[in-house]
């Protein structure tokens, strides 16, 4: 391998270098320098995140600047307010020894006057998010007509959040015969278009393969009963005691909910999504670094631009609808050369999608069983055993020890260590000695494939398609409606103006309830029970509109609502696996007193994670 030396940087960086402690160039940096350096070229490089990426980019660009012109000469768009400070603070570092450089990171939640009053000072490079870069030009606060290099960094996660349009319209005030330079963890087709619109025939360059996961991360899943999620996302947790983790959730509404679920048990956990300000997001996202919070709940959204190199476990306590997105997630953990964990918690009706993930990916998962409670017993008192054997001994509690001593005086040291170690157990026995098995039995498919099954009832509700429901968010407004886990309301087929859903028979009478003289926006809902079985699946299930007809008021039951445009049921309240509370250990991830402030609100709104 190179040293940076030979990658041919100057002594300013080269010094920089030093101080911060890099020894050798990673694979991206020892590929990507060399040719940024030597040539003014457009450049496409594909590696993941955690791998080195801002520097690949960063030492070309300072030691290609002018820094004794005043004049904007490089841009940088990322997709986050928080990528875009990280990357501000590390181009800061690498250029600490280049006299007059002036880099400002300009980004939404703060002043735009002062960002403004930074650049015409005369900023050499600037960081930037997409929206607000492109509200200042359009203010004409910032002129980059004479920018010589340009870096989209994150491209596929901008891409995805929407940007296109946006960085259209940015590039569209840069010059033609500039160099970009794109950075991206995956290589999907907009990346592809964005390419050939905006680049000349550009140098690829690939660290290991296209969309696949590190090394360092090792994929493991579980099979679990949907009403069994959340009890196995806490064994998954009790069973690794160091964990220091993102939990991913679909929606905002779930990371809300499971982190409250979470703060409730006592752990160490707090929310991140779109519905907290810019401040509680800093917030959490300083706890979190702190090691304050262990469990991070976050939606794809939020975590992006997430830069924290310890993270110990990724869980996936829902897949993302995007399969691709899978590998933005698994690339939170195991980085800067250490390994990681990525683990999948999915149900039967999930199962095939591992194996799409697998091609994806280019990585086989390993199935594992939630572990038992008594194998979690056993962990958490080895856990607190290296607890006590690391912990440095405190010696202001030298004076009272005689006293101490005296009182146990009559023990020996097998029995003292009995009573030391009865005192956490016997809680954590508690808790666990009556665990069930949350395993699922093996198998694929989908859960309540049996179309024909007596313990299934199927309803005609009258809203659908003009009600703006596909049958995604019709899924999600029923489930949360009526209180129920995601997959126990299935078979959901959405028509223009009526829809059909099934649940268990067991809940036909709380179905039936809830909807009683319901009300969405003014208009009158009703549910009535179907014969139609929906035999053919989410969209092309059941008959049409002559199923309500077949099920006349007359032998049918029929339910309405009384809610005013507001949400009955609501989320769950669940108490532990025995019924008591749940035990805290000694460890870190049982300091209560550690918990940070519940941050944010789980408001109801429809898919928007």
């Amino acid at each position: 391998m190179s040293t940076f030396k030979e990658l041919g940087l100057n002594e300013q960086l080269l010094q920089a270098i030093t101080d911060m402690g890099f020894e050798t160039p990673s694979e991206v940096q020892e590929k990507t320098i060399p040719i940024l350096l030597s040539k003014e070229t457009d450049l496409v490089s594909l590696a993941q995140t955690g791998t080195g990426k801002t520097a690949a980019f960063g030492f070309p660009m300072l030691q290609k600047i002018d820094a004794q012109s005043r004049t904007t000469q490089g841009l940088i768009l990322s997709p986050t307010r928080e990528l875009c400070l990280q990357i501000t603070n590390e181009m800061n570092s690498y250029g600490k020894y280049i006299k007059g450089l002036n880099i400002v990171a300009v980004y939404g939640g703060a002043s735009i006057t002062e960002q403004a009053k930074q650049i015409k000072k005369g900023a050499q490079v600037i960081v930037a998010t997409p929206g607000r870069m492109k509200d200042m030009i359009g203010r004409r606060m910032i002129d980059i007509s004479k920018i010589e290099y340009c870096v989209l960094d994150e491209a596929d996660e901008m891409l995805n959040m929407g940007f296109y349009e946006d960085i259209t319209e940015i590039l569209s005030h840069s010059p033609e015969d500039k160099s970009t330079w794109l950075f991206s963890a995956t290589m999907p087709k907009e990346v592809s278009t964005i390419a050939k619109k905006f680049m000349h025939t550009p140098v690829e360059i690939t660290v290991g393969s296209k969309n696949v996961s590190t090394e360092a991360v090792s994929h493991e899943y579980y099979l679990v009963n949907t009403r069994d999620r959340y009890a196995a996302l806490k064994r998954l947790c009790d069973a690794n005691p160091d964990i220091f983790s993102v939990i991913f959730c679909r929606t905002k509404r779930d990371t809300q909910k499971v982190a409250e679920q979470l703060i409730t048990d006592g752990y160490n956990a707090a929310a991140l999504h779109g519905d907290l300000s810019q401040n509680q997001r800093d917030l959490v996202m300083k706890s979190f670094r702190n090691r304050q919070i262990q469990m991070l709940v976050a939606t794809d959204v939020a975590a992006r631009g997430i830069d924290v190199d310890d993270i110990t476990h990724v869980i996936n306590y829902q897949l993302p609808d995007e399969i691709e997105t899978y590998t933005h997630r698994s690339g939170r953990t195991g980085r800067a050369g250490k390994s990681g964990v990525s683990m999948v918690i999915v149900s039967k009706s999930e199962v095939r999608k591992i194996s799409a993930i697998e091609k994806i990916i280019q990585k086989k998962f390993e199935k594992k069983d939630i572990p038992g409670g008594m194998e979690i017993c056993e962990v958490q008192l080895f856990h607190l055993a290296n607890s006590i054997k690391n912990t440095k001994i405190n010696h202001e509690i030298d004076m009272y020890l005689p006293n101490i001593n005296e009182v146990l005086i009559d023990f020996s040291k097998e029995e003292l260590i009995k009573k030391v170690f009865s005192v956490e157990f016997t809680r954590f026995y508690n808790y666990y000695k009556n665990a069930k098995d949350l395993n699922a039995p093996g198998g694929s498919g989908r859960d309540h494939d049996d179309s024909d099954s007596k313990d299934s009832t199927r309803y005609f509700i009258n809203i659908g398609g003009k009600d703006d429901f596909d049958w995604m968010t019709l899924k999600d407004f029923l489930r949360d409606l009526l209180g129920l886990e995601k997959d126990d309301v299935y078979k959901v087929d959405v028509k223009d103006s009526f829809s059909f859903f099934n649940t268990d028979t067991k809940h036909e009478e709380m179905v039936l309830g809830i909807f009683n003289d319901f009300k969405l926006d003014g208009r009158n809902i009703s549910v009535e029970v179907s014969k139609d079985r929906g035999g053919r699946g989410r969209s092309g299930g059941g008959r049409g509109r002559s199923d309500r007809s077949r099920s006349t008021r007359g032998d049918s039951k029929r339910g309405s609502f009384k809610s005013e445009g507001g949400s009955k049921g609501g989320f769950k309240k669940r108490g532990s696996e025995s019924g008591g509370d749940r035990p805290k250990f000694s460890g870190k991830s049982r300091r209560k007193n550690e918990k940070p402030q519940n941050t944010g609100t789980g408001g109801r709104r429809r898919r928007k994670g």
